[in-house]
């Protein structure tokens, strides 16, 4: 394979696989039945809803997962599923309170920061990077000076992923060099300055971990604090949400937690990629949490205990999303949150996320009443089965809950 082949098929697979909940599906015009409304007492909904979670789960596992976690949060009830390991050493059942790497579902937290901020009149969100970080995107066309916050945390930027260039992300040979180096931000925005914007600022949508990073670093421009903090102190601490993390750059996940394995497209063999310096995603991907955490995390925003209403309505008004709508038709994206059509009518709003061995989807109804998160380790199946799966799994519970 050449070297323009094999940039180019990485950059199809970065952009497939980091592009939250549909990252790497081909998932499209998925059918999915609805159960029927039950009259049955709240203990039996509960134990229907529980059985139906982990016939669920059980079939993500079928698909080629090494483990998996998945809550349903509901008028049913609470309810967890797990199936597979936590770890193939060991061979520990992957447990419901387990940790894990949550991805691209970071860059929620760190766009209701932003949001809050905006709510403070400290930010705006038409205010330009040049303004907040002079000189920061330039050269090959790119100008922070046409470019503004909404646009960053609407993926309207027309900046290039710098994941796409980024072997950490993408092969084996490049996770086992780098796997513990740290990157400065500025480092990881160097990188996408190299090539030519995508389009020009607001004329198309394209997603890219890039303009996340250059959200993080707003937040500690504005606040003189890190994104980590700001995240901690903001959302994680008021939430109580005990055993969710911001890493600066501990390689380690603490507690009880998954163990994610990859073998990154076939480039190596499978491997244990749970050690990594965060710092290689930062305020794009770098978080740690559980679904229990998150279930709270997503209620409490859409149910509008982080954000006032204005900046929850600026974060829910929502563009086409081109490379989203391939798979889901009519998926939409809005300030670090994703709208995608339920296959019982309506809608739910979403951010998952990838990162080398984890694989997080979830879903939350606009009200924030009904939530479902799953949490994967593995590979996808290159038939895209899992990722039917997962997305199955979403839906399904989404649509059972509901009362439609």
């Amino acid at each position: 394979m050449t070297s323009a082949q094999r940039s180019s098929r990485t950059k199809t697979r970065i952009a497939s696989r980091l592009v939250a909940t549909a990252l790497v599906t081909g998932l499209a015009g998925l059918a999915v039945a609805v159960p029927a409304a039950s009259a049955a007492s709240p203990g039996a909904a509960s134990a229907s809803g529980r059985a139906a979670l982990q016939k669920d789960v059980d079939a993500i596992l079928g698909t080629g997962s090494v483990g998996v976690v998945a809550r349903s949060s509901g008028p049913r009830g609470q309810y967890s599923a797990t199936a597979g390991v936590a770890d193939t050493a060991t061979r520990q059942p992957a447990r419901a309170g387990d940790r894990f790497r949550i991805g691209s579902a970071t860059k929620t937290f760190v766009s209701t920061v932003i949001l809050q901020l905006v709510g403070e009149g400290r930010i705006s969100l038409d205010d330009t990077v040049d303004h907040w970080l002079p000189g920061a995107v330039s050269g090959n066309g790119n100008d922070g000076r046409d470019i503004t916050v909404r646009q960053l945390l609407q993926h309207t930027s027309g900046l290039y992923d710098f994941t796409a260039d980024f072997p950490e992300m993408t092969t084996a040979d490049g996770f086992q060099a780098d796997r513990y180096t740290t990157w400065t931000p500025e480092q990881l925005v160097a990188i996408a300055m190299r090539h030519k914007p995508n389009f020009a600022p607001g004329a198309g949508w394209g997603y890219s971990n890039t303009n996340y990073v250059l959200a993080g670093m707003i937040i500690e421009k504005a606040t003189g604090r890190s994104w980590q903090q700001e995240v901690t102190r903001r959302i994680i601490h008021p939430l109580g949400l005990r055993h969710t993390s911001a890493p600066d750059t501990e390689s380690w996940i603490a507690g009880t937690h998954l163990h994610g394995y990859s073998s990154f497209y076939g480039t190596g063999t499978t491997m244990d990629v749970t050690a990594l310096n965060p710092t290689a995603a930062g305020s794009a991907g770098a978080m740690i949490s559980t679904t229990a955490d998150l279930s709270r995390f997503y209620s409490a925003l859409l149910g509008g205990r982080l954000l006032r209403p204005a900046q929850l309505a600026e974060m829910k008004t929502t563009v086409r999303a081109e490379g989203l709508d391939a798979v889901w038709p009519g998926a939409r994206y809005g300030l670090g949150l994703q709208e995608v059509p339920l296959s019982c009518g309506g809608s739910y709003y979403t951010h998952g996320g990838d990162i080398p061995g984890f694989s997080t989807r979830d879903g939350i109804s606009a009200d924030g009443r009904r939530v479902v998160v799953v949490a994967t380790t593995g590979d996808s199946a290159p038939d895209q089965s899992t990722e039917k799966a997962k997305n199955a799994l979403v839906d399904r519970e989404l649509c059972a809950t509901s009362g439609k």
